[in-house]
């Protein structure tokens, strides 16, 4: 009886160190998988937040481009704010989305932003050609806070007393004042012209000359390129003059014409 005994348990025990020794397996085995797979979801996460971080970067782009176009369009009342959340919302109920739904949905909003940055870029091209265009054509005052004292056509000459056509317009102004160019361009002649003194003449490459006359001072070369708004000359009162001012003229393909027509044009938008 004592050795059946002692056989039974021996066989139990072995068996019980048998089961251990596969559950032990068993285990090892799952964790291996859990492993395995938290290993596939972390580098699917990591894929995914590699492509969200591309979309970022897209989007910020965007918003930046937006941006520029809105400044270059004049367009900052307060329409285009691309600071500015969008507001969204919607009915319920929410369900888990899937990773191929997920997928698609990256794919569809990579897709749209790729043709409105490419829609963008035409746009602001387009602006930008747009604003070298107006950058080139008479569209400010040659002098800053002043006023017209005499006008475009014809006038009572400040001389002889009889009529006279003023080809140009006139700004008040005092000996020294900053003169300015009204548009970008080349100095096509600095030097003296009967009866308006001091001259400054600029070519502005489109069918467009200015001149500026009387000045007290000339600042610029012929052939030196000019900018919108860049000073050019020193007001004064020299040649056919009564008193400081500055006399401005508008040539258009060889034509003298109104220059009030080109004042305060700023904005590129505008024909």
């Amino acid at each position: 009886m004592a050795l059946l005994l002692g056989t039974g348990v021996t066989i139990g025990a072995g068996a019980g160190i048998a089961d251990n020794r596969m559950l032990r397996a068993e285990l090892a085995q799952q964790q291996g998988q859990i492993a395995a797979t938290r290993r596939d979801a972390q580098r699917e996460i990591n894929a995914l937040a590699a492509r969200m971080g591309e979309l970022q970067a897209e989007a910020n782009r965007l918003n930046a481009l937006g941006e520029r176009l809105t400044r270059i369009g004049q367009l900052q009342d307060g329409e285009f704010d691309f600071n500015k959340p969008v507001g969204v919302g919607g009915a319920g109920p929410v369900r888990d989305m899937a990773k191929p739904e997920l997928n698609a949905g990256m794919d569809q909003l990579e897709s749209q932003f790729k043709a409105s940055g490419e829609q963008l870029s035409v746009l602001e091209a387009l602006l930008f050609n747009r604003q070298i265009d107006m950058n080139a054509v008479p569209s400010r005052a040659p002098i800053a806070n002043s006023y017209i004292t005499s006008g475009f056509g014809g006038r009572a000459d400040p001389f002889n007393g009889g009529a006279a056509f003023h080809k140009g317009i006139d700004f008040e102004a005092d000996v020294g004042d900053p003169v300015l160019a009204v548009a970008d361009g080349v100095v096509s002649y600095s030097g003296v012209r009967s009866g308006y003194g001091n001259v400054v003449e600029i070519d502005h490459g489109n069918g467009y000359v200015t001149r500026y006359a009387h000045n007290s001072r000339l600042l610029m070369k012929v052939g030196e390129l000019v900018r919108a708004g860049q000073e050019i000359a020193k007001a004064g009162s020299s040649g056919r003059s009564t008193g400081a001012h500055v006399h401005f003229e508008v040539w258009e393909s060889g034509r003298v014409v109104n220059p009030v027509k080109f004042l305060n044009q700023q904005s590129p938008l505008r024909g």
